[in-house]
């Protein structure tokens, strides 16, 4: 059981934890300490003397345990325990209207000063949990097309057994309609839906219109934020897409946006809501070379160019924002309706669209770049998830949508495969029959393959190698997703569309 004293010298930590990060003035020390005891059902309080943990995590733990054991949680699994430990935050978190006002401080001096500040204040309040983006897997892979990252995502929690359970006899809510509305914030969560007392949006105006920014509780990247409307309304990519696009850029210069796609498949995980994500990351996309060039009739003013990357990327730069978007509505339009039989391009069949954008937008210099990634959602009788999808034969590392954050050259893998390329290197080693174990028969055939290429596979190389074949897949996942082959073949369907804009 956890002793009173360890629960207020807990208490005592999270206050100075509170003060040192800035989330707490020193005219709240009691205050804070006081909404910490409510929280815990705890009508009396001693200081306590006890060293400072380096680790939220550890202040927080018998703070939550001690409130397990009292009964003041909704059970004693993961999800009941963020739940609470998000109560407990909430007690140093400033309130969303003092964020604002120190945002539209900091912006004023600069908007990078202003998205620091917020950036730095959503890890501090544990919105951001730190302690678990740091257990993600990650590394680079050398490609043809640069160096891509790669990164097993360990910080977003699995579906929970024991809370699906409870949620499921509990009842179901519609409120938020979203995890994106803006009525998550402040929301206190249900065993099926995250806490959001720590949570904290900026109002910014995108295109004329209110949206707000807010930071992704899983940072799959420098800074990864999400931009989102503050009307719960689809996904839509059209003209307006690419003003918006460059309205955030214009206002947040160091941010790089993008929009997934707005046809299931090959869109994100949600439609339902127009939002945006963007940060301060370059990708390898990013860093990648224009490597053939091509004009526009009417449109000269703006370079134009294919992609060296693996699926089929436009890339239009000027110093004239207005051109840049005028061209991409162009070739939008044109690619909504472009079939090419021989190339297995279809814009619609019996009657469902397939064509859209995936769109990205920055600041070069002094100029705007977007680029547009062509994409397609058709399915055939021998990919029925998508010809332009994962292929069964990848289906053991990856057979999730490739969103945005994927095409642009991050691989978000999937949470089993830590537990699965470490048993895979251990039967290997060991001269298991791979076929004979359930969970890694999957892999056994793409396994025979990696030691054929790698006879020098040992316990001191098998990590690496496993890693780099890993990051191989992910690239040819890529060139799967791509609507335009990366052969001689495939270069003529591309430059037959282009041809088409003329």
């Amino acid at each position: 059981m956890t002793e009173k004293t360890q629960v207020f010298a807990a208490i005592g930590q999270l206050v100075r934890y509170g003060l040192r990060c800035g989330l707490l003035p020193e005219e709240e020390r009691v205050y804070a300490r006081n909404l910490l005891l409510g929280e815990l059902r705890l009508d009396d309080y001693t200081e306590t003397a006890a060293p400072d943990p380096a680790d939220l995590s550890q202040i927080l733990r018998p703070m939550v345990d001690y409130a397990v054991e009292n009964g003041l949680t909704r059970g004693d699994s993961p999800t009941a325990r963020d739940l609470f430990d998000t109560r407990l935050m909430n007690c140093l978190t400033p309130r969303p209207a003092e964020v604002q006002r120190v945002f539209r401080e900091k912006y004023a001096v600069s908007p990078q000063s202003a998205t620091d500040y917020f950036y730095k204040l959503c890890g501090d309040c544990n919105y951001i949990r730190r302690d678990r983006i740091a257990r993600d897997v990650k590394w680079v892979t050398e490609t043809p097309y640069g160096t891509l990252d790669i990164t097993i995502n360990l910080s977003k929690p699995e579906k929970d057994p024991k809370a699906i359970a409870a949620a499921l006899s509990a009842g179901s809510s519609s409120y938020p309609e979203c995890a994106l509305c803006r009525e998550n914030e402040g929301y206190a969560g249900r065993l099926d839906a995250p806490a959001r007392q720590n949570h904290r949006l900026i109002p910014v105006t995108v295109n004329g219109s209110p949206w707000f920014l807010q930071y992704s509780p899983y940072v799959y990247y420098n800074e990864h934020c999400i931009v989102f409307n503050s009307v719960h309304t689809p996904m839509k990519i059209d003209g307006d897409t690419f003003r918006k696009l460059f309205s955030f850029v214009r206002r947040f210069p160091h941010y790089f946006v993008g929009s997934n796609a707005d046809l299931p498949i090959v869109g994100g995980s949600i439609l339902s809501h127009d939002h945006f994500q963007g940060g301060r990351y370059s990708f390898a996309m990013e860093k990648a070379p224009v490597e053939q060039t091509f004009s526009v009739r009417g449109f000269e003013d703006v370079r134009a160019g294919i992609v060296r990357w693996p699926m089929s990327v436009l890339r239009l730069d000027s110093p004239d924002e207005t051109r840049v978007i005028a061209l991409a509505e162009k070739i939008l339009a044109a690619w909504r309706q472009y079939t090419d039989e021989s190339a297995v391009i279809f814009a619609e069949t019996g009657g469902a669209a397939h064509n859209t954008i995936t769109p990205i937008a920055r600041k070069n210099g002094g100029d705007y770049e977007l680029d547009l990634v062509l994409r397609n959602n058709l399915t055939t009788p021998e990919h029925p998830l998508g010809l332009y999808h994962p292929h069964r034969e990848f289906h053991h590392i990856k057979k999730e949508n490739i969103g945005l954050i994927e095409v642009m050259g991050l691989a978000v893998l999937p949470a089993r495969l830590k537990s699965e390329l470490s048993a895979l290197q251990s039967a290997v080693l060991s001269g298991a029959d791979l076929c004979a174990d359930e969970t890694l028969a999957k892999h056994a055939g793409w396994m025979q393959e990696v030691l054929a290429r790698h006879p020098e596979f040992s316990a001191g190389t098998a990590e690496k190698i496993l890693q780099q074949e890993v990051g191989h897949v992910y690239c040819a996942i890529l060139e799967q997703c791509g609507v335009f082959a990366r052969d001689p073949a495939g270069r003529l369907a591309f430059e037959r569309f282009l041809d088409s804009l003329n």
